[in-house]
């Protein structure tokens, strides 16, 4: 203090955002005092329109008290004004530098609340650390400019998820320049996959090769979590082809999806959930270099891995089918087979009480508390060493299951684990403030935004201008990234009503969507500013 150095790095100093706005503490005082009385009006606004709102109070409460996060020293803006973020911290150094796709895959607050700050992670991801084969770093060294590569592995999960990151970004903001700057790295992260003894060097959509993964090993064959981001990547990555005008590569993705939709349902769903088909694709001299950081088993096995999943149940197996249910993509397997896994989910990784469950790591939830397991054996043929943390309890994982179950029709069980989760940090325990991993303030717990999204069922597109919310009576608040406010849905005398408030910046619709209730197409488009109500019918 006062120079913000780059990550651990003493040399380079990459300096706060703040010292561009302000030139010293008198400035900030002479600015910002006068401003107060606003912002602590805008504040007040904010916080009061989401607790009346009528998203149940477990998740008010999670989505809400997370967001601090973004307020701690886990994150940090440098004076380029990209934002950067640590896993987590410590009592008093910073933990998991380099915005970790893998573990910023899960995050969910940025980019529904702050919008622009989303587009320069997303910016940092492609522009600076996708390299010309195609590999992202998973980890982004400071300054970009000399290290932003400067790790030579990738994350399958990361770099995947940062594709529909990505597209996510573009359907907020509407920014179809945001969209064409970035395409070339975009394409290039998705070909990656397709490298000779590659993720999936067949081209059949089945990821079958050595994949680096957010559990700090790499997965030999196919593999559930990592094959439902690959199948949400090539979603979204048809869609923002053909934004492009690339029908050719659309098609490819389209049909690289199909089949490997197929295939997951073939190969990987066992009737109760999706598993791990343990194989090795090629010899551990053949996998190209990037894919195997090697952390645990530096002279793996190929044929023999330790560190897997095998027929194992995921809690967040389902994690890339979520991401699409939020994006908008729709179904990414059967939906059947995908309702299917997360009853079992349930029925296998929820624990009402942990005092009979052996923590063989670190012990984020105990005694006679409530918590979903990272993973089970439910067949009794967990591998001699299973992957590491998977008899965990992470919040992050349980607000994935539970905004996927939401999103499933699975109400009860959904709140249940969001309500468990909140009671671990009920104050006495544990800072209702701080959900921690590794490390305190832990990115990943900010994937409790998908529970707005879920109970809501919130949608929106700049792109295509429109909003879309479940046709559930109640006043709903909702945000994009660049303005929020409320939706009122009354019945009154058999028709819809729609009152659909904006409290900070502005939305211009097209159309608006009720599932299960109608569309509304407006005859022209409708600009509704802060302050300002738009009330229809349908």
């Amino acid at each position: 203090f006062p120079n913000r150095k780059a990550w651990w790095d003493e040399e380079h100093i990459v300096g706060n955002y703040y010292t561009t706005r302000y030139t010293d503490a008198w400035d900030v005082i002479t600015k910002v005092h006068p401003a107060l009385p606003v912002l602590e009006e805008q504040t007040v606004a904010f916080v009061s329109s989401f607790v009346n709102s009528s998203l149940s109070e477990s998740i008010q409460e999670a989505a809400l008290f997370n967001v601090s996060t973004l307020r701690s020293q886990t994150v940090f803006r440098a004076a380029d004004g990209n934002m950067f973020g640590w896993e987590g911290i410590a009592d008093n150094i910073p933990l998991g530098h380099g915005n970790c796709t893998h573990v910023w895959n899960y995050e969910l607050t940025t980019p529904f609340l702050f919008g622009e700050l989303a587009k320069t992670m997303r910016h940092v991801e492609f522009n600076h650390a996708t390299n010309d084969r195609g590999l992202m770093s998973f980890r982004i060294g400071l300054p970009l400019e000399e290290k932003a590569q400067e790790l030579e592995y990738t994350a399958t999960d990361g770099q995947l998820g940062a594709v529909m990151r990505f597209y996510r970004e573009w359907q907020l903001s509407g920014d179809d320049g945001f969209l064409e700057e970035h395409w070339p790295k975009i394409r290039k992260a998705v070909e990656f996959a397709w490298i000779e003894n590659g993720w999936d060097g067949d081209r059949d959509g089945l990821m079958e090769g050595c994949q680096h993964n957010t559990m700090d090993i790499e997965f030999f064959g196919p593999h559930p979590e990592l094959q439902f981001w690959y199948l949400g990547a090539l979603k979204a990555t048809e869609q923002m082809a053909l934004a492009m005008g690339e029908k050719k590569f659309a098609k490819e993705c389209a049909s690289l999806f199909d089949s490997g939709s197929k295939l997951t349902d073939e190969q990987l769903f066992n009737g109760e959930y999706y598993r791990q088909i343990i194989s090795a694709s090629c010899t551990k001299e053949e996998i190209p270099p990037g894919l195997r950081a090697g952390y645990y088993e530096p002279d793996v096995d190929v044929n023999n891995p330790n560190f897997q999943l095998g027929n194992g149940c995921l809690t967040d197996q389902l994690v890339g089918q979520n991401m699409a249910h939020i994006l908008n993509l729709g179904d990414l397997a059967d939906p059947g087979n995908v309702k299917k896994a997360l009853e079992s989910i349930w029925k296998y990784n929820h624990l009402e009480s942990l005092e009979d469950h052996l923590t063989t790591t670190r012990g984020y939830a105990l005694a006679d508390e409530a918590g979903v397991i990272v993973a089970t054996w439910p067949h009794g043929d967990s591998p001699d060493i299973p992957f590491p943390y998977s008899s965990e309890v992470w919040t992050g994982l349980e607000y994935t299951a539970a905004s996927g179950m939401m999103y499933m029709g699975m109400r009860d069980e959904a709140l249940q684990i969001v309500t468990d989760a909140r009671n671990r940090f009920e104050g006495s325990r544990r800072n209702p403030f701080n959900e921690m991993e590794y490390g305190n303030h832990y990115a990943r717990a900010l994937a409790s935004w998908a529970m707005v999204l879920a109970e809501s069922g919130f949608h929106f597109s700049a792109v295509d201008q429109s909003m879309e919310f479940a046709g559930k009576e109640g006043t709903w608040f909702w945000s994009n990234g660049y303005s929020w406010g409320t939706c009122t849905i009354s019945n009154e005398e058999g028709k819809t009503r729609v009152k659909l408030e904006v409290l900070h910046g502005e939305v211009s619709l097209k159309q608006f969507t009720l599932n299960g209730v109608g569309i509304k197409k407006f005859k022209k488009l409708q600009t509704t500013r802060q302050s300002e109500v738009l009330e229809f019918q349908l």
